[in-house]
């Protein structure tokens, strides 16, 4: 994915760059997983030219379930960028015979992240918590379009 230096062509990125060093170590560990297993889960959020944001599958569908996740700049949030991201997320689930089943999952307090999967029809489906990253809410968004075997 994108660092501060490593842009694409064309394209730009926003001040402070589009997430940490060490978070974007993480992604990139992802996406490298998601492209063994020959799946394409992983896109740059896009807006005029300057990506804004990532957003991808988390690691590839297991039994017709995938956990997405998304981040937007810093100094791009709070316009729309994650709601529609997560709109064509979804979209490009529905064309995926290995999903059936989108999960997300935030921090309690996280109320941005909360109202974006909430306008993208996600429902609570309860909280679990880890040794990583503590209590989380567990977000669920089953595809209604596509029946699956």
């Amino acid at each position: 994915m994108l660092g501060r230096s490593q842009a694409r062509p064309l394209l730009t990125l926003p001040p402070g760059g589009v997430d940490s060093e060490e978070n974007l170590r993480i992604i990139r560990a992802m996406n490298a997983a998601l492209l063994q297993a020959h799946d394409r889960g992983a896109w740059m959020i896009v807006h005029n030219r300057e990506v804004v944001g990532l957003c991808g599958y988390l690691w590839p569908p297991t039994a017709g379930e995938v956990e997405i996740g998304f981040g937007i700049a810093a100094s791009r949030r709070k316009r729309g960028h994650a709601t529609a991201a997560v709109s064509a997320m979804i979209r490009a689930a529905r064309d995926d015979p290995s999903v059936g089943v989108l999960v997300a999952r935030t921090s309690p307090t996280n109320s941005a992240s909360q109202r974006v999967l909430e306008r993208n029809d996600f429902t609570r489906a309860g909280i679990s918590s880890d040794g990583v990253d503590g209590e989380m809410i567990r977000w669920v968004r089953v595809l209604d379009n596509v029946s699956r075997a």
